[in-house]
Order: structure tokens, then C-alpha cells, then sequence
């Protein structure tokens, strides 16, 4: 039986956000966020459009820090250390901290160069080649491409797109994998692909997923965190979750009608 996240400790803890606030610019996107996830589970974030859901997701690697209008207060705290103190290199938290996009993004690149390029310029200095197939196979996709790893990225369909993008990731070794919406692009097969795929990584990886897709979060994932957002459209946590607890005795009231269509 899985345990309730407020009885994860540090031992099976992969991050944590403590009273975590996101502005852009003077608006709060997202206010006082408090969540520990799981190490090596599937943990997916729901809730309505403009919600903050991807906003949270993108402030644990600190990616918001691109957006020159963003901020954060608060504390998300990684191996015990809060990676927004001034001495945390963010690019060193990304690299830890992975992360996997709505759309298909490969490099204009081989598909083998789209594999090794983050390993190489992260200054990986053992067998390329192994690395590559080793990823490839770990994002389910080396039986289709091994015979073609000269072409292009470009060249494969929307699915094996994704795939690579993940085999691009786990190839810099990360602790935990971001997956913004992965399959909203996607046809229900290559969904599908990239659910089982999700399940077979967690024995490695700590996954966090944004979706939309109710019955996905249902299907592919250990605990479930619903967000909601307030009047001023400000997005907050409203519960969280084992996912079967979520999805059939959930304890908020606002939980019970987003999951059964009332709203969102």
C-alpha cells in the first residue's frame, strides 16, 4: 500500500516545495504551495487551464528563471538544499532535474547527436555509443532506430519524437524527469507508448507529469495533486493524494467536481 505524502521523510523524499509563491511581475500565479513528492513514483498534476499547474512544475528546475518577469518565495528543497539560494547553480539543478515538454522538441540534429549532445557538453567522458543505445533503450525506442541513427531526429513520427526527447534526458543521468503534458500532441497509440514507458522509468527516476487527461492521471500515475485557482486567479493546492484515494474518495469537495466534469 502506498503511503500518504504527508508520512513521506527524507528518505523517500525527491523534492519538496514549502510554502512556495510564483509571481510574474507584480501578478501571483501561484500561491503557498506546500508538497513533498515521492522518490521513484509517478506523481501528476491536475486542475483546470490557468491553474499554475505547469508554473509549479517549472519551478522545480528553476526553468521559470528564464522568464525575466518571474519570481519565487519560498523554498523548494532538493537533497535538503533549497535550489533558489543564491548559490545553487541553476543549470547544475536542470541537469539533475530534467525535463520533457508538451510539443516533440529534437535538435536539428542526428538521432544520435540529439541523444549525446547533453551528455558531451555536460563533459561526459565514457563510451558514447554505449550511452546512446543505453538511452534509447530505457525510453523504449532503440529497436526502432538502432539501424539509423545517422538520420535525422526530424525523420521519426510524433511519438518516437517524444521518445527521443526522453532518451535526450535520461542520458545526463537525472534524479527526477518533468513531463509537461508529454502526450497532448500526441495520437492515442503513441499515448498510450509513452504511459507504459512512464511506468517502466520510475524504477530510476522520479517522474512528475502535468496532464489535462483525467483518465491518464488515473491510468499512469502513484499520486495525484489536484490545483485549482482562486478569484484573483491566483492557482493553490487544493488536495493531494494517493491516486486511488483522489479519484474515488477524494476529501475536498471542489476535488469530487473537477474529477466527475462539474467544472474545469
Amino acid at each position: 500500500m502506498m503511503p500518504n505524502p504527508n508520512s513521506f521523510n527524507n528518505g523517500n523524499l525527491a523534492v519538496e516545495a514549502r510554502n512556495m509563491h510564483v509571481y510574474y511581475g507584480n501578478f501571483r500565479a501561484v500561491k503557498d504551495i506546500s508538497l513533498k513528492v515521492k522518490r521513484n513514483a509517478i506523481t501528476a498534476f491536475i486542475g483546470p487551464s490557468g491553474c499554475g499547474k505547469s508554473t509549479v512544475l517549472r519551478s522545480f528546475n528553476r526553468m521559470n528563471d528564464l522568464v525575466t518577469t518571474a519570481r519565487v518565495e519560498g523554498e523548494i528543497l532538493y537533497h535538503g538544499n533549497n535550489i533558489y539560494d543564491n548559490d545553487v547553480d541553476p543549470v547544475e539543478i536542470r541537469r539533475r532535474i530534467g525535463m520533457v515538454f508538451q510539443k516533440p522538441n529534437p535538435f536539428p540534429k542526428s538521432i544520435y547527436e540529439n541523444v549525446a549532445w547533453g551528455a558531451r557538453i555536460n563533459g561526459y567522458k565514457g563510451d558514447m555509443d554505449e550511452l546512446v543505445e543505453s538511452s534509447l533503450r530505457q525510453a523504449a525506442l532503440w529497436d526502432e532506430v538502432k539501424d539509423k541513427l545517422n538520420e535525422s531526429g526530424y525523420s521519426l513520427s510524433g511519438g518516437q519524437q517524444q521518445r527521443l526527447c526522453i532518451a535526450r534526458t535520461v542520458a545526463v543521468k537525472p534524479d527526477i524527469i518533468l513531463m509537461d503534458e508529454p502526450t497532448s500532441a500526441l495520437d492515442p497509440v503513441a499515448t498510450l507508448r509513452i504511459e507504459e514507458l512512464i511506468q517502466d522509468l520510475k524504477e530510476k527516476y522520479t517522474i512528475i507529469i502535468v496532464t489535462h487527461n483525467m483518465q491518464q492521471a488515473a491510468r499512469a500515475s502513484d499520486y495525484t495533486a489536484f490545483f485549482n485557482m482562486d478569484r484573483d486567479r491566483a492557482g493553490y493546492l487544493v488536495e493531494y493524494d494517493r491516486t486511488p484515494d483522489i479519484f474515488t474518495t477524494p476529501q475536498n469537495e471542489l476535488t469530487e467536481q473537477y474529477i466527475t466534469g462539474r467544472f474545469g
